[in-house]
């Protein structure tokens, strides 16, 4: 939903475009020069594709750059097309029409006076009545116009209700000349993949046109809404009566008209139902196709692979010998169950020796003349992984090979009809990937491959919908070796003592004073956050030396509250980072984006376009932490350095990029830092629970300081609630075993 309310709206100014000194095509942002009462502005905003002799009618408010003096900030745009000649001239010979230049427009304009628009529009094979001009060309130039005053009628349109011109775009794409009409029969499209406006915001248009709470395009709308929006709250699916309960209380609607209307949809093929043990489930359709997809893929494997066990000792007792070390039971186990069968997930804690065990089977595995890939989630944890086993490791988004469809929706290269060049496919950080990613990697896997799994279900699941790495573990149904054996080495970090303590459920030990385990007692969330700031902004780097951009980060519960990362990223800029001449910023809604400033992706994003020595890619992901290097207040773009990834970031992108000098713990999976500190507090309850905590406390290589109040830790550790989401994998998993194993016996 586009926050129009936060932005200037306070002032008005109207008057002809004299000229556009800069236009972003890829986001509508534009620089131009209005003709006003005022005299000759300058106008900057999001306001599409403007062209010369236009005659707007703005609202927004006036702002002064110390680079550029006195500037206009629209946000509302009314448009209108030119009526003098002058103007008429003016805007034709802009490039508003491919292969229509300044000379051409002025005999255009010349022949035809002020009726010049109304003949290209409504009569423009007359056109060839113009020396040079075709009647194919005729033809183009009217269709080419007509589709520009078309997006142009969308965007007034959507301007009475405050939406600003960047989904007109989206919705001419889709409707083109039928946009408005399809908009005033049923509002509700406006919500449809790919334009995706708020359902609360339509419902507001919706009833300025007429439309009713029991209208059946509104609760078509409202069940398909709270679908997506409870995928984003990870559950890949709802129990019917779920469903209904949340869709009849927010729209509020009966349940009979839920019903009729949940049939139509179920009809329509807009959501799927599925009944497992008497019990329905509803689905959005793209996640019960991964999940229904995975599941029998993961089956398949299991069932055509070795029925048999071998002895491996010789070749672990070789990897012995060669690393001059001694694995436990567990991990020659784990290894064993890793070359035999197909499938595989081995898990653990900090400090329990999954990468000893890890790299044990990729030195048997390579000594066979295995090919083997291994990837993470993120470019973070793929790197890790690297530094950890000496062996290439790559995000999974880059070894699929993200590609796009005609439509411009998302696909990866990598698939069943293009499998992976891999006779083993390892997979890092498993508690991180969602059931789409997942789906998307099974796919690229061939049948007849090794697939290993690793990572720890103790921490968060992941952002997206779905509880993977979990709900395989939990089905039985895949062979799985957990190591629990913290090693000597390990042992001495107060950090992986105290994060097994916590699983356990037992309190961690916060008196010990001489190790890399903190505790600082403090009761005000005011207090708190002025200590978290301290602690970045010198004690830290003067005792020890951390870079407070670079090896420091602070980890929250919660965005929300006096010590959380929304408070705490406006403390700790204003303390790294404060306002300089030397430094460039521009403001984006609230925020300051200034260069030096920290900041991470908040969205997956595979369109973003970034280099690196020499090479070029696309795609930054959500979690990945990067540095401001440069921002151009011309053209409001922004460059990032995410860690050698160089990317440019638009106006119309920032909405993807948050400040990182705090950055909440599940933002935080998959990543390690040389020191962090954790702000404890009681302003969200419900946020306090174990595996949160826990997953906080494992992000830290060096150094851990918790700050906060004894009992609110503990508090943590007691509540071992794990965060519920609704998922059928587990026993869709299990009916396909089942079926499997029926056939094997028959």
């Amino acid at each position: 939903m586009e926050k129009f309310e936060k932005q200037d709206i306070s002032a008005e100014l109207s008057g002809s475009v004299e000229g556009v000194i800069f236009k972003n095509p890829e986001n509508g942002y534009i620089v131009l020069e209005l003709g006003s009462s005022e005299g000759l502005v300058t106008v900057v905003g999001v306001l599409g594709d403007i062209c010369e002799g236009e005659r707007l009618e703005l609202r927004g408010g006036w702002i002064n750059s110390a680079r550029y003096g006195r500037q206009f900030k629209a946000v509302l745009c009314e448009r209108s097309m030119p009526s003098t000649p002058e103007e008429i001239t003016a805007y034709l010979g802009s490039g508003v029409i491919k292969g229509l230049g300044p000379s051409l427009a002025k005999r255009i304009v010349k022949q035809f006076g002020e009726e010049t628009l109304d003949i290209i529009d409504n009569d423009c094979m007359r056109l060839t009545d113009v020396k040079g001009i075709s009647a194919d060309k005729a033809l183009y130039i009217g269709n080419e116009y007509r589709k520009i005053t078309g997006v142009n009628e969308v965007i007034k349109f959507l301007g009475n209700y405050d939406l600003g011109p960047a989904h007109a775009v989206s919705i001419w794409a889709k409707y083109e000349y039928d946009s408005i009409d399809s908009i005033k029969r049923n509002p509700y499209i406006l919500c449809e993949k790919g334009i995706e406006i708020n359902f609360f915001q339509i419902d507001r248009i919706a009833a300025d046109l007429g439309f009713d709470a029991e209208n059946v395009n509104r609760v078509r709308a409202g069940i398909i809404y709270t679908l997506r929006e409870n995928a984003f709250a990870g559950h890949t699916c709802l129990p019917r009566d779920k469903l209904q309960m949340s869709v009849c209380d927010n729209l509020g609607v009966e349940r009979k008209k839920f019903n009729s209307c949940l049939k139509d949809c179920l009809d329509h093929e807009e959501i799927v139902s599925v009944e497992i043990a008497g019990k329905e489930f509803i689905y959005l359709p793209e996640y019960h196709q991964a999940e229904d997809y995975i599941t029998k893929k993961l089956a398949f494997m299991l069932k055509t692979s070795a029925q048999y066990e071998k002895d491996y000792s010789k070749e672990i007792h070789g990897v012995e010998f060669s690393e001059n070390i001694k694995y436990e039971q567990l991990q020659r186990a784990a290894i064993s169950a890793c070359l035999t069968g197909s499938v595989f997930i081995l898990t653990g804690g900090p400090g329990t020796g999954k990468t000893t065990t890890l790299n044990g089977v990729i030195q048997i595995l390579k000594g066979m003349g295995k090919r083997i890939l291994l990837c993470a989630p993120t470019g973070r944890a793929a790197k890790r992984m690297t530094d950890l086993t000496g062996e290439p490791a790559r995000t999974i988004h880059r070894l699929l090979e993200v590609d796009f469809t005609a439509a411009g929706e998302l696909k990866f290269k990598r698939n069943e009809n293009n499998p992976l060049p891999a006779d083993v496919v390892i997979a890092d950080e498993m508690s991180m990937v969602d059931v789409l990613l997942m789906e998307s990697l099974v796919r690229a896997i061939k049948p007849e491959s090794k697939f290993i799994m690793v990572g720890d279900s103790n921490q968060l699941p992941s952002v997206g919908a779905g509880n993977v790495l979990r709900d395989l573990i939990n089905s039985h149904r895949i062979p799985t070796v957990e190591l629990t054996e913290i090693f000597r080495q390990a042992a001495s970090s107060l950090i992986v003592t105290n994060a097994h303590r916590i699983v356990r459920g037992e309190y961690p030990d916060l008196n010990d004073r001489t190790n890399d385990f903190f505790f600082m007692k403090c009761q005000d969330e005011g207090k708190i956050a002025r200590l978290v700031v301290q602690l970045a902004q010198t004690r830290l780097p003067t005792t020890y030396g951390y870079s407070p951009i670079d090896d420091i980060q602070v980890l929250c519960p919660t965005k929300m509250g006096p010590a959380g990362t929304a408070e705490l990223n406006r403390q700790l800029q204003s303390a790294l980072n404060p306002p300089s001449r030397n430094k460039p910023e521009l403001k984006n809604f609230d925020t300051v984006f200034r260069v030096g400033d920290k900041v991470m992706q908040v969205k997956n994003d595979y369109d973003v376009l970034w280099r690196r020595a020499g090479e070029k890619g696309s795609g930054i992901f959500n979690g990945d932490i990067g540095v401001i290097r440069e921002v151009d207040r011309f053209s409001q773009n922004i460059t990032v350095d995410f860690e050698g990834r160089v990317a440019i970031y638009t106006t119309e992108m920032l909405r993807k990029l948050e400040h990182a000098y705090a950055v909440t713990i599940h933002k935080s999976q998959g990543s390690e830092y040389e020191a962090v500190i954790i702000p404890i507090t009681g302003f969200t309850k419900n946020l306090l629970y174990r595996n949160l905590l826990y997953t906080g406390v494992t992000r830290a290589k060096k150094l851990l300081i918790l700050i906060g109040a004894e009992e609110h830790i503990q508090q943590m550790v007691d509540n071992d609630k794990k965060v519920l989401r609704y998922s059928l994998m587990r026993p869709l998993l299990e009916i396909e075993m089942r079926k499997a194993e029926k056939q094997q016996n028959e």
